[in-house]
């Protein structure tokens, strides 16, 4: 679960920044023209913004993993386990025809693990602790091709290119509708985006519509797990997928991975909305796995 919240915290971050900016140097008024919005060039300006904002989270990723989680890169191995792992996530990259990750542990509890990173030859693959000790290595194998399939299907890529979209729309909507309510209580008086009552509105509706672009995010996100259980599957056995997801079923407790890396972990959500969901329930995705 961790990598999509974890993405998703860091992109509202970004956008929100982003719109200062644009707020304090007057790039905005260009969306302006005599009266009313050009939006023709809110349009492009959203676009510009929106990818420029997703992209910049995707560069940020591997980075903001490391900090929020306290992952340790294994630059020398220390012990039998950790050179087990280095080993079988190269073997696992090579067969996969990608860049070799970084390999990482953090401290938790929990049984997860998540990768992340800007491109396929650029990418970070991180276990918990928890994973390492309660799971059997075949099963670890499994999670592992599991995360560098995530990598190899450029699913980081694409999430980014998704929010992106997303994000183009929802800052064009919010000025177009931040602009029709500041003209209303402004007595319909143009605006020309400078007002201070514009910009709160406009900062409140791209938290608003960010939330529910999020569950276009959070649908592709499931979809997404599917093919990384295949791609799990195939570079480690399908039994030993099943094994790894059953495990997981039977021990689904709180995670402490943020929020904003939810989406790019292995383990599943539970007790929420479907909707709300950044990965299928694990029974659904242990019968795919049997009926594939």
């Amino acid at each position: 679960m961790k990598r999509i919240a974890l993405f998703l915290i860091t992109n509202l971050a970004v956008m929100a920044l982003l719109t200062i900016v644009v707020k304090l140097t007057g790039i905005d008024v260009y969306a302006y023209r005599r009266g009313g919005l050009n939006l023709q060039a809110l349009l492009i300006l959203s676009a510009v913004m929106g990818m420029g904002g997703s992209f910049i989270s995707l560069a940020m990723s591997k980075w903001v993993a490391k900090f929020t989680t306290g992952a340790q890169v294994i630059t020398q191995p220390r012990n039998a386990t950790e050179a087990w792992l280095v080993d079988t996530v190269r073997r696992h990259a090579d067969k996969a025809g990608i860049g070799m990750p970084e390999v990482a542990i953090y401290d938790a509890p929990e049984m997860n693990a998540f990768a992340t990173g800007m491109t396929r030859n650029s990418s970070l693959v991180a276990v918990s602790t928890g994973l390492l000790q309660n799971m059997e290595r075949n099963e670890v194998d499994a999670v592992l091709g599991h995360e560098i399939a995530h990598v190899a299907n450029g699913d980081m890529v694409t999430m980014a290119l998704l929010q992106g979209v997303l994000n183009t729309f929802v800052i064009f909507l919010a000025r177009v509708i931040g602009t029709l309510v500041d003209r209303a209580i402004s007595g319909n008086r143009d605006s020309d985006g400078g007002g201070i009552a514009y910009f709160v509105i406009v900062m409140v509706l791209q938290v608003v519509l960010g939330m529910l672009a999020s569950l276009v995010v959070m649908a592709f996100s499931r979809w997404r797990e599917f093919r990384a259980d295949a791609g799990g599957a195939n570079l480690a056995g399908r039994d030993a997928m099943i094994a790894a997801l059953q495990r997981l079923a039977g021990n689904q407790g709180e995670s402490s991975l943020p929020k904003a890396l939810a989406a790019f972990g292995i383990s599943g959500e539970g007790g929420i909305a479907r909707l709300l969901m950044s990965h299928p329930p694990l029974e659904e995705r242990i019968a795919a796995l049997r009926a594939g």
